[in-house]
């Protein structure tokens, strides 16, 4: 299955590159059927490809997205703009990811001597999206918030989770009202 964002770059040309993509209105609709959001409006990414030792890639650049998600409080529509600088290792074909070091830019695998840049700019803005979209006057109502009637936590206790209020407490005070 092709991606809903598709732009196979070659590999290996030994020299530093600069590539622009941009979805079109068909990409966009896709990419917000795959997020399970109700819109991507634009997406944009500016590339620097640089080739480094052994074969690998460095992908460095900036996508920016408009978007609209949902209010995780009230669902109402939030538009959103996102920016995000991208900071990627690609991997010469055959060539598993490795690096466990959260700090180091994430890795890349191909096949054949080509990358999706595409796919890579989509799957960035996946993450770059935010996981609790929240309209700007969206308040969660008194009772979900801890209220105060909820029972005080016992730190004393030995047992095993008594340090932590029950998590169905909100959940049984909405149930009685």
């Amino acid at each position: 299955m092709m991606p809903e964002f598709s732009r196979p770059h070659r590999l290996g040309a030994g020299e530093i590159r600069r590539v622009e993509l941009r979805a079109n209105t068909g990409e966009c609709a896709a990419l917000a059927a795959r997020f399970a959001i109700p819109a991507v409006e634009r997406l944009e990414a500016r590339l620097t490809l640089a080739p480094e030792t052994g074969g690998t890639t460095r992908l460095t650049g900036t996508l920016e997205a408009d978007v609209v998600q949902d209010c995780v409080v009230t669902l109402d529509p939030v538009p959103q703009q996102v920016r995000a600088r991208l900071d990627l290792r690609i991997l010469p074909p055959g060539t598993p990811a490795t690096d466990d070091d959260p700090d180091s830019p994430d890795e890349v695998e191909t096949t054949g001597n080509s990358v999706d840049l595409g796919e890579v700019v989509a799957e960035q803005l996946a993450l770059a999206l935010d996981p609790y979209p929240r309209a700007p006057d969206a308040a969660i109502p008194a009772e979900l918030e801890g209220a105060p009637d909820e029972p005080e936590v016992d730190s004393s206790s030995d047992e095993p989770g008594a340090d932590r209020p029950n998590p169905f407490a909100a959940l049984a005070r909405i149930k009685r009202h």
